[in-house]
This record gives structure tokens, sequence and C-alpha cells, in this order.
């Protein structure tokens, strides 16, 4: 997983996506809307990987997804303050669901 700063230079050692992104997005009233996900330490992030495969084997076969340059992901998400982008994840933990009365946690025991 390879984390950049708006900014900031690879590394010449580090490996840096070549061409457009496979971005994971969400269908929204008006079209679709790149997804936005969270690094574990809890900042808001944009996501890109670099095969299609990729995308599939972290999110699923499901996942729509359309292809944008860095450039081009950079400037879609940085008026949302979003100035992190993660290339090719390999770990996503499911979204949280509500609590809800019936959940065993807080049935009385």
């Amino acid at each position: 997983m390879t984390e950049l700063r708006h900014g900031e230079d690879p590394e010449p050692a580090d490996p840096f996506p070549a061409g457009p992104l496979y971005v994971p997005v969400r269908p929204e009233p008006s079209g679709y809307a790149a997804r936005l996900f969270r690094t574990p330490l809890g900042d808001r992030t944009a996501v890109g990987f670099t095969t299609e495969r990729r995308l599939t084997a972290t999110l699923g076969p499901g996942q729509p997804w359309i292809r944008l340059a860095e450039p081009a992901l950079r400037a879609l998400t940085a008026p949302l303050g979003v100035t992190t982008l993660t290339v090719d994840p390999q770990f996503t933990a499911p979204a949280a669901t509500p609590v809800t009365s019936e959940s065993p946690l807080l049935r009385a025991a």
C-alpha cells in the first residue's frame, strides 16, 4: 500500500502507478461519486488500484469503478479536504452496522 500526500514526490525506488487508476465509485442520483475510505488512523483517503484484479480482490466483483489518472483523482477529492491517496490497499474492514436493541451485546445477561 502506498500513501502519497499532495505535493510529495515518491522515492525513485518506490513503485508508483503509471497511467490511470481503477477508482471505486458509488452510485448517486446524478451519476457516480468516488468512494472515500479511512486510513487505519482514521484520516480520509482517496483510493485507487493499479489493476482491476486488485480492486475486485479487495472490494469484491460487484464494486463499480472508473478509470482516473492520479492528478484527476486528487483534483476531484481536494475540495473535500482529502489530501491522501492510497494506492492498492490490501485490506478493508466491513462497514460498521448500527447497534439495535436486539443486538446480543445489549441484551441483559
